[in-house]
């Protein structure tokens, strides 16, 4: 009877133990500091970057390297005016001709719009980008430190 008492002491002391480390810690100000909502989320706009109707036209391999140099440089600009949260190619071809996203932290497709106007690779036609509003995590902006201290390049 001991031993059946004792094991039911320490199974209901285990599950207080386990059920406190589940709990929520809300933290307000770093809630607000992201403009999350009640659920911790956010409205970001996901731009798709696709193959666009001149990619196949443009050969020359030093106007594509230029190109692709200002694309590169749009997107450090837009990190560095807290716009670009997350971006990347697709790691492989695909039937849609999806080549690349970014998320934007911006209200508006027009917002987005302005932002993407200054890549040349849009400009020049080699990608086209469809926009769409995408509600996720608005922790989301807070991988960006630890990935500059992952990256060598």
């Amino acid at each position: 009877m001991k031993t059946l008492l004792s094991f039911i002491t320490l199974l209901t002391f285990s599950n207080l133990i386990f059920a406190q480390s589940d709990a929520k810690i809300f933290n307000k100000k770093l809630a607000d500091s992201l403009n999350a909502d009640q659920r911790g989320m956010k409205t970001y706009m996901l731009v798709i970057l696709k193959t666009g109707p001149k990619d196949k036209e443009i050969t020359d391999k030093e106007k594509r390297s230029e190109l692709f140099k200002g694309h590169f440089s749009n997107m450090e600009a837009m990190e560095k005016a807290g716009k670009l949260k997350l971006a990347g190619p697709f790691a492989t071809k695909n039937s849609l001709q999806y080549r690349g996203i970014f998320l934007l932290d911006v209200k508006t497709e027009d917002e987005a719009k302005t932002l993407l106007q200054n890549d040349p690779t849009i400009k020049n036609g080699i990608f086209e980008c469809e926009i769409l509003p995408w509600y996720g995590s608005a922790a989301i902006p807070m991988h960006l430190k630890y990935h500059k201290m992952i990256s060598k390049e």
